[in-house]
């Protein structure tokens, strides 16, 4: 189980503490990859990661490494932002991503300019269900680095 969330001291962004279970993903995430929990017995990904794989109920698993690209499933614009830290960032967005390679799964985040970019770098307006998008990974603090999307058209 996850602990409280702690802030940046640069930028009082939430970050990430992860739990046992979770913890291979962000160390493959500060590696610059995308990787999501898979059943070692039926194959099947599952995120968030969890000791039991919920078709076959096996408890051996593996950590599949997906190609870094998918699509957005659905996405909001909070209004009004609820913490300090995201009001300068408003409107931001944070997205659903269903990876490719990984059907049934989404991966949480935000759409950006570029890998390091605010996250309100993206107009709300550019945004769209389905939109094809490609992982970047942004070091939020030392030793604590996050997956993010860009639109695809924008790495081209």
């Amino acid at each position: 189980m996850a602990t409280a969330a702690r802030t940046t001291t640069d930028t009082g962004l939430l970050l990430p503490v992860p739990d046992t279970d979770g913890a291979p993903f962000w160390e493959f995430a500060a590696r610059g990859e995308l990787r999501v929990q898979a059943c070692a017995d039926c194959r099947t990904p599952r995120f968030p990661p969890r000791p039991c794989c919920p078709h076959c109920q096996s408890f051996d698993a593996t950590w599949q490494q997906l190609p870094g690209s998918g699509h957005i499933w659905s996405y909001v614009v909070p209004h009004p932002p609820l913490l300090p830290a995201y009001t300068d960032l408003s409107p931001y967005n944070v997205v659903l991503v269903e990876p490719t390679g990984a059907p049934g799964i989404r991966l949480p985040g935000n759409v950006v300019a570029a890998p390091d970019a605010p996250l309100d770098s993206v107009a709300p307006s550019r945004l769209r269900i389905g939109a094809p998008v490609t992982v970047v990974f942004a070091a939020l603090a030392p030793g604590v680095v996050v997956p993010r999307w860009q639109l695809a058209e924008a790495k081209a």
